[in-house]
């Protein structure tokens, strides 16, 4: 028996911590979860990036047992120095987090930039902006709204996004990249019943643009795209210019398909900076770790990155993304590493030499 006068109620809190170059935010929420059973779910990461999901409670609870874990999760933070504010992001769950889908996004292969003239050039193709974020697959199936990772499972939301999918028309899946609270839309997969797959690119992408002419749908955006060689030159100039992430070019005429070719492809990217995915080999003293990529003949190493104090040292045997100024030859180590987080949705046998680039002999000197 609750021991409040009133009915239990949904709660939650918003913690930040900042010192330094440290910037994180976590959220936790008490959520009715049937009859008078609740569960007790959080959110956490960088401020203004995608945040990682998780719940305290396997199954739903009586109120007071949700209110004790919530508070103990509570206590637990603000002793570690967060202390409460209104600002972030709450995430939205359903309780199918994890779950495996049977849906795949296409994957991109990079080009070097001596082939970016060649693609602002060919009509054929267009070119977007690429966002540094997360890769999330947008899916609504009447009620029902969630996101899908890179290697196809469900995830949690940002409750904006959430809130404002439900304001699209029918049943709908959405290829996109999370950016904070932002989901930026770049391809149409599905619109009611109708499977756009095998459709051609620049017809999925004027139906996306025609299905987000929504007022005021602030955090579902299409991405800018240019078509000439006049608009691709433009807007590249300027994301370079901006130091953003990179472009990305998609064939007009292709279909969607799914997963990675083994070369090429019909979607390519280039990165103005060089960022690449490791494997952690060993971790060394003063919060530094050795990474390493696989070859044809195993594992190599790659050098070592430094893990910054808003970091936890990541495991062994974990992946990492880490930003690099250029590999050098010879060693393949990194130079100038600098640690961006540890990548759950890539798998180990993704971290291939091929990732690495090298420095050129205009470079020198």
């Amino acid at each position: 028996m609750n021991t409040t006068m009133n009915p239990p109620k949904a709660e939650s809190v918003t913690l930040y911590y900042r010192e330094g170059s440290s910037d994180k935010v976590y959220q936790c929420r008490i959520e009715p979860s049937g009859n008078d059973r609740f569960v007790v779910n959080f959110a956490y990461g960088r401020r203004g990036s995608t945040m990682n999901t998780g719940t305290k409670t396997s199954s739903p609870v009586d109120y007071d047992t949700a209110k004790k874990t919530y508070d103990k999760l509570v206590r637990e933070k603000m002793a570690k120095g967060y202390t409460p504010g209104e600002d972030g992001t709450p995430y939205h769950q359903t309780g199918n987090e994890g779950r495996a889908t049977e849906i795949r996004p296409q994957l991109l292969n990079a080009i070097e930039e001596d082939e970016v003239p060649g693609f602002i050039k060919d009509p054929a193709w267009c070119m977007q902006e690429k966002k540094d974020g997360k890769r999330a697959l947008l899916q609504r199936h009447g009620a029902a709204i969630h996101g899908i990772n890179r290697k196809g499972l469900r995830i949690g939301l940002p409750s904006p996004i959430v809130v404002q999918a439900a304001r699209l028309a029918g049943d709908v899946i959405i290829d996109a990249e999370c950016v904070g609270d932002v989901l930026y839309a770049f391809d149409l997969l599905q619109l009611g019943n109708d499977s756009l797959i095998a459709r051609p690119y620049k017809e999925r992408l004027a139906l996306l643009i025609d299905l987000l002419d929504v007022p005021s749908l602030s955090h579902i955006e299409v991405v800018t795209t240019a078509f000439t060689s006049a608009e691709k030159a433009s807007l590249y100039s300027r994301l370079k210019r901006d130091r953003k992430e990179g472009v990305v070019f998609k064939r007009l005429d292709a279909p969607y398909t799914p997963g990675r070719p083994n070369s090429g492809g019909t979607q390519l990217k280039y990165k103005f900076c060089a960022t690449l995915s490791a494997v952690v080999a060993r971790i060394n003293a003063q919060r530094s770790v050795e990474i390493r990529l696989l070859n044809g003949d195993g594992w190599v190493p790659a050098g070592n990155v430094t893990i910054p104090p808003n970091h936890q040292v990541p495991k062994v045997g974990a992946v990492v993304e880490v930003r690099y100024l250029y590999a050098i030859p010879g060693s393949g180590c990194l130079y100038q590493p600098v640690y961006l987080g540890v990548r759950k949705d890539v798998e180990p046998h993704e971290c291939v030499v091929s990732q690495l680039k090298f420095k050129s002999e205009d470079d020198e000197g």
